[in-house]
């Protein structure tokens, strides 16, 4: 049975999707079969992998119960596949707000595909939403990238609330995959500094990888290619293998117990 990990912080601008594409490539690389739902209404996995024009999309299968196979499409990596975007995500939430069972949408959905991936990846969107709380129903745990800039810790407190109340509510296991801290400039000592602060806000969950600053990452998406496609050789190619590789030892009592 496929993991579930939520890529989320409500604030935005913190290399959330550049995370969600580059991490679910690097894996698929290593053999892993990654599903990547694209769940923020501004499409941006869905376009920085190069997918467009799916039929259906996480808004058919939120909105109109299509099947999740139904909706699930190869892209051009090896292993990776994605649950694409659609054009009618944005106004989801007024939909969701009269319906049954609003936030286990996409938990009932999921649940029908997870024995065929390793790993399933949920790109939510900056804001806690209707959306955003049907990704983390469905969700194993979060993994949350921060930005090394001043108001990093912006938003933590609100997302950890909103974690606490998943717990108590409606998804009692859900934790913390990891903090990945994104866009470091070793040149500043800002930089540093939010590191250590963020450590000590969660002290047993920061990723010893660390993403950064990087031309050829910023680059990428325009092209319709993660990073290790794009420029293999680049330093935010190496970081993202380097997190892939730190994400699969920590997951590996995990995928012990799934195939043993």
């Amino acid at each position: 049975m496929g993991k579930v990990i939520a890529i989320a912080n409500q604030k935005g601008g913190v290399g959330k999707t550049t995370t969600a594409i580059n991490l679910s490539s690097c894996l698929a690389e290593r053999g892993q079969r990654i599903l990547l739902i694209d769940a923020d209404p501004q499409g941006n996995s869905t376009s920085g992998l190069g997918v467009s024009e799916c039929p259906n999309t996480i808004y058919e299968v939120i909105i109109q119960k299509c099947p999740l196979h139904q909706a699930i499409y190869a892209t051009d990596i090896n292993n990776l596949d994605i649950c694409a975007s659609g054009q009618g995500l944005a106004g989801a939430d007024i939909e969701l707000v009269t319906e049954e069972n609003r936030e286990f949408r996409m938990k009932n959905a999921i649940d029908t595909i997870k024995p065929y991936y390793d790993f399933i990846f949920i790109d939510c969107p900056p804001s806690i939403s209707l959306i955003t709380l049907n990704a983390l129903t469905a969700s194993d745990t979060v993994l949350v990238p921060i930005q090394c800039e001043y108001y990093a810790l912006e938003g933590l407190g609100y997302l950890t609330n909103t974690i606490n109340y998943l717990r108590k509510s409606l998804n009692p296991t859900l934790n913390i995959e990891g903090v990945l801290m994104t866009m470091f400039d070793a040149r500043t000592n800002l930089s540093i500094q939010v590191v250590e602060e963020v450590k000590k806000f969660f002290p047993r969950n920061v990723y010893k990888s660390i993403i950064p600053r990087n031309v050829r990452l910023s680059e990428c998406p325009s092209y319709g290619q993660p990073i290790n496609v794009y420029d293999p050789a680049s330093k935010g190619a190496v970081k993202y293998g380097e997190l892939a590789d730190e994400f699969l030892t920590a997951n590996a009592p995990v995928k012990e117990q799934q195939y043993a």
